[in-house]
């Protein structure tokens, strides 16, 4: 059901401009379409019925707006208005949609459980004293980074090669502050210790059964334009869910990030309306930039659901290519629409 024009493609009016730059922006405008459609089908609906009150009108209404939230959508790879508003709204309490397993049936392999680990470690029995501003203490950081330098690119060795403090290695930063608000650690008597759950997690499944909290905890309450400096754009925050949907439908083969900013744009393409103006970036350029950091880079990646590299066929362009890792099957299972066409 994917949209048989991509947005990087030629537009099909022959103008020799891409889709997105051309008859898809003219169009762009999802809200309006979407109620132009939907009044349209109303209309039709209601052609030839006899009402006897203003109650039944408003019955028969009532029965077409839920028909019409019912239908699978393309631009939503088969979802229907209904169930994306599940899985918006409600990612882990949605279970005729997706089941989250928790524990997990496997010991999890991601960047954020390597350095959850290592502070566990230092952490011990005795706790572990936190600097004046309330970081992690600088030895321990520095010896976080050798640790986790077999995990890391090339460019980031260079770029976490001098660090003077845990701001300045942000994904043990990111990793501590979620599991702060995960309840995993906590300060206590000037010290960061283990809470009571973390400890009974620990003991009776493991890092399997810490997993699944991080992972809440980081999609529901930690802000994950923290990593950057792009603009705020917390929907693409809130639609988290989807990009897994994608990563479960899509993801058995490598793919270029385009493809997941694509799909994502054609489910919500009024968000470049919400992208900031300028003279020099285009905006959606913006959001595809801030979609591509913030939950490919930044969320699967770290989390080990999916893995994103440079794509050494384009080494002079802003390009990764992803491919779903065998976690996210253990992480989330999808009870509808994963045939992908």
């Amino acid at each position: 059901m994917a949209s048989a024009i991509g947005r990087n493609a030629p537009c099909p009016c022959g103008s020799g401009k891409k889709y997105k730059q051309c008859c898809l922006r003219s169009g762009s405008n999802a809200d309006h379409n979407f109620a132009q459609t939907a009044s349209e089908k109303m209309r039709q609906a209601m052609a030839g019925q006899d009402f006897e009150s203003l109650e039944e009108v408003q019955a028969f209404l009532d029965k077409q707006v839920q028909l019409q939230n019912a239908q699978p959508l393309a631009e939503f790879q088969g979802l229907s208005p209904a169930q994306m508003q599940q899985m918006l709204d409600f990612p882990f309490d949605s279970p005729q949609l997706v089941v989250s397993l928790e524990p997990l049936r496997v010991e999890p392999a991601a960047a954020i459980m390597s350095l959850f680990e290592l502070i566990v470690d230092a952490i011990g029995d005795k706790g572990l004293k936190p600097t004046a501003k309330g970081n992690l203490p600088r030895a321990f950081c520095r010896e976080a980074v050798t640790a986790y330098q077999g995990a890391m690119s090339t460019h980031e060795k260079r770029f976490y090669q001098n660090i003077a403090s845990e701001e300045d290695f942000l994904p043990l930063h990111v990793t501590r502050v979620v599991a702060e608000l995960a309840g995993l650690i906590r300060k206590y008597k000037g010290r960061f210790i283990l809470s009571r759950d973390c400890r009974q997690r620990l003991e009776s499944g493991g890092t399997a059964a810490i997993y699944p909290r991080l992972l809440r905890a980081y999609t529901q309450k930690f802000n994950w334009g923290y990593w950057d400096g792009y603009p705020e754009l917390p929907f693409i925050q809130r639609a988290f869910l989807f990009t897994l949907f994608l990563l479960a439908r899509f993801g058995s083969q490598w793919r270029p990030d385009t493809f997941y900013e694509d799909a994502f744009l054609l489910a919500f393409p009024s968000l470049i309306d919400e992208a900031p103006q300028d003279g020099y970036f285009d905006p959606e350029d913006i959001v595809c930039q801030t979609y591509t950091w913030r939950t490919l880079v930044h969320f699967v990646d770290f989390f080990g659901l999916a893995s994103v590299k440079p794509d050494s066929d384009k080494p002079l362009e802003r390009s990764n290519k992803v491919i779903a890792l065998p976690l996210l099957q253990e992480v989330v299972q999808f009870q509808v629409g994963l045939r992908a066409p």
